[in-house]
């Protein structure tokens, strides 16, 4: 089984990369794939709770992230620092995540046996 870690670091909304990243995810997961995902920079608003894509334009995709507990995706991290910066606490996700440093992000890409960024 390979260890990989998928890193998110683009906005929602306006490109097609997060639903990529998102649909590789599930499908690696589904391949019983050991996954880490992880939110970073502008990536950590795909998490917040109660948006409405459609008003932007766009589908639904981030309805999905509840779904990662069927698909065993238990590893989530989001960044501290990228919180911080938009003012968000792990209460203001739709999802439950674990906060991490960037210490324990760089810690858990060195131990992947992959890494891909979307």
């Amino acid at each position: 089984m390979k260890h990989i870690c998928v890193v998110f670091r683009h906005a929602p909304f306006g490109g097609t990369s997060s639903r990529e990243g998102i649909d590789f995810a599930l499908l690696s997961a589904s391949f019983e794939q050991q996954l880490c995902l992880v939110f970073t920079d502008e990536a950590v608003l795909h998490l917040l709770a109660d948006q409405q894509p459609e008003l932007a334009g766009s589908k639904d995709y981030v309805s999905v992230f509840k779904a990662f507990d069927l698909y065993d995706i238990e590893h989530i991290l989001v960044c501290e620092t990228s919180l911080q910066r938009f003012g968000l606490t792990l209460e203001d996700l739709a999802i439950s995540a674990q906060l991490a440093s960037s210490t324990v992000i760089t810690e858990q890409l060195q131990h992947a046996d992959e890494v891909l960024v979307f």
